[in-house]
């Protein structure tokens, strides 16, 4: 079965600022000074750009941020480490939605 995620797309990155590339260079150079050691280190933000990844759910980003963090010396352990840390985040954010729930129910 075809997937709309294609990892051979990912260096086409570049394309989405064809029709913009005025808004795409102002965002790549925001990107990229972000991603420059300042007061965390280049690790460091890698990690949190791999757990960013796997809440955003986003194929190309995990790819790049597994790739990014390994590069910076990231361990497997450190990886998912900062996975998780993101997930129960993600996860108790949904969680805490219930109190909606519970309000209605004390209304009822």
């Amino acid at each position: 079965m075809p997937s709309y995620y294609l990892s051979e797309d990912l260096p086409r990155f570049g394309e989405v600022g064809n029709p913009s590339p005025k808004l795409y260079k102002m965002w790549l150079d925001w990107y990229n000074e972000s991603h420059k050691d300042g007061a965390l280190d280049k690790k460091t933000k890698a990690l949190i750009a791999l757990a960013v990844a796997h809440v955003l759910q986003c194929p190309y980003c995990i790819d790049a941020w597994t790739t990014g963090s390994m590069k910076e010396g990231a361990t497997p352990e450190q990886m998912a480490e900062a996975v998780h840390v993101a997930s129960s985040l993600r996860a108790g954010a949904s969680l805490v939605h219930h109190v909606q729930s519970l309000n209605v129910q004390a209304q009822e």
